[in-house]
């Protein structure tokens, strides 16, 4: 499996920003997608994450400003993110997680920078 992750960049406190990922490859229907995030200096954490079936799972600092989607049709895991705050500046990475290998993989990271 192969992710690919768009749409970091910088922007000011309280502005928004759309991430996407699309994964390619051997697509399991049974999966999650989600995002996690990792800052310098600190530990990668969990942002958000949504199963194949639309269950969704939220850090308690995404929660509220934070939406995860996805396309099924197209593989793709969307992160909307708003409100935005100077300590969500970190790498985003995205991650497909297979139930029933359960395996892990990682996109290349992108990196938001929450700055004035």
């Amino acid at each position: 499996v192969q992710l690919q992750a768009f749409g970091g960049g910088l922007v000011q406190p309280g502005g928004s920003l759309r991430l996407s990922c699309a994964a390619s490859g051997s697509i399991r229907s049974i999966n999650t997608m989600g995002w996690y995030r990792q800052a310098p200096g600190k530990q990668r954490e969990l942002v958000a994450a949504i199963t194949s079936g639309g269950s969704t799972n939220y850090a308690d600092s995404a929660k509220g400003r934070f939406t995860i989607s996805r396309d099924i049709a197209k593989n793709t895991v969307y992160l909307q993110m708003n409100s935005l705050k100077p300590e969500d500046t970190a790498v985003y990475y995205c991650n497909y997680h297979d139930f029933i290998t359960g395996q892990s993989y990682w996109g290349q990271g992108t990196l938001v920078t929450v700055s004035s």
